[in-house]
């Protein structure tokens, strides 16, 4: 399906003459934005769980990270200045990539967000059927990404979910498990919106597991790439689908608390996480150095896929298609 691009309205409520009005950390700044058709018809999200960007990205030679280095970065757009400017936990977290709303919710899996999801967005809007929107997660707290606690979203148009070791909604899985079910959903039922989220990384910094951690980053970049290759090999989706990969939150910085075992609060390693997107609409080979956040994921999704999500303060990343004048 193809859309045009209306940004103003998800933005700022008005359309001035000569361009858009974006509102943002920067100072004001006025893009023109003409219409255009997006490629993509599908949208995937992969949330890798907690890693500092100073052992990715930030590594020397990105180390840790050959499969991002040598092969997505060539294809996609990197978003070197990006961040968690909300509450950085997992719950919390995700959240705030699904709803584009910086939001503090439980982090238990006891509170559902406080905003309807893309997810619900989109299937409300374009009266998607059952299995046009799953979220895939290694951990099953993050079953309550499907809800939300807004009034006339509560139980309403939700996501089918696969979250947990049993996909029931509780307790932690495993990695590898996860990429199966995600290679199995994508082959069965080829749904439009899709997140999946990647726990090594997280779960072994709290487990003060310094070879585990980085050994997750490691996972996790051959898992990346393994779900480009997944998309990029089915029929359906070849060409025609775009992928986000991100991070919910960074970890403490060395000297911080205690350093990488945590994360939580406004330290600057818990706040700066990573963007890489990749899709048929999408710049390939281009790092973006302006400052984009969290929440502008769900409303660049949400352009991809034709929905109007009127809660949202996200923005629209231009760069990922236009170019500088």
């Amino acid at each position: 399906m193809k859309t045009a691009v209306i940004v103003a309205l998800t933005l700022a409520g008005l359309i001035p003459a000569g361009g858009l009005l974006f509102f943002g950390k920067q100072s004001l700044t006025t893009v023109v934005v003409p219409p255009m058709e997006f490629i993509a018809e599908n949208v995937v999200i992969l949330v890798i769980d907690g890693p500092r960007y100073t052992e990715t990205f930030g590594a020397e030679n990105m180390k840790y990270i050959p499969n991002f280095r040598d092969s997505l970065l060539p294809q996609a757009t990197f978003f070197e200045d990006f961040s968690n400017n909300g509450s950085t936990f997992t719950n919390a977290g995700h959240a705030s990539i699904t709803t584009g709303r910086y939001q503090k919710v439980e982090n238990s899996g006891l509170e559902a967000p406080k905003y309807p999801s893309i997810f619900q967005y989109y299937m409300r809007q374009r009266k998607r059927n059952y299995n046009d929107a799953w979220i895939i997660t290694s951990k099953g707290k993050l079953d309550i990404l499907a809800n939300s606690a807004y009034d006339g979203w509560t139980n309403q148009d939700m996501a089918r979910t696969w979250c947990g070791p049993e996909g029931e909604g509780y307790g932690y899985g495993n990695d590898p498990y996860t990429m199966e079910i995600t290679d199995s959903v994508i082959k069965n039922f080829h749904p439009r919106l899709l997140l999946v989220n990647l726990l090594e990384v997280d779960v072994n910094g709290h487990g003060k597991n310094w070879e585990g951690y980085i050994k997750g980053i490691q996972s996790t970049d051959q898992q990346a790439l393994q779900l480009w290759n997944m998309i990029q090999s089915d029929p359906i989706y070849k060409d025609k689908t775009a992928l986000f990969i991100t991070n919910d939150h960074g970890r403490h910085c060395d000297g911080h608390k205690d350093g990488f075992v945590s994360h939580g609060g406004g330290c600057k390693c818990c706040r700066k996480i990573s963007l890489v997107a990749l899709g048929p609409d999408f710049k390939k080979g281009r790092v973006v150095s302006e400052p984009y956040e969290l929440i502008d994921i769900a409303a660049t999704a949400a352009e991809i896929l034709g929905i109007n999500m009127s809660l949202s303060k996200g923005r629209f990343m231009t760069d990922l298609v236009f170019d500088k004048e």
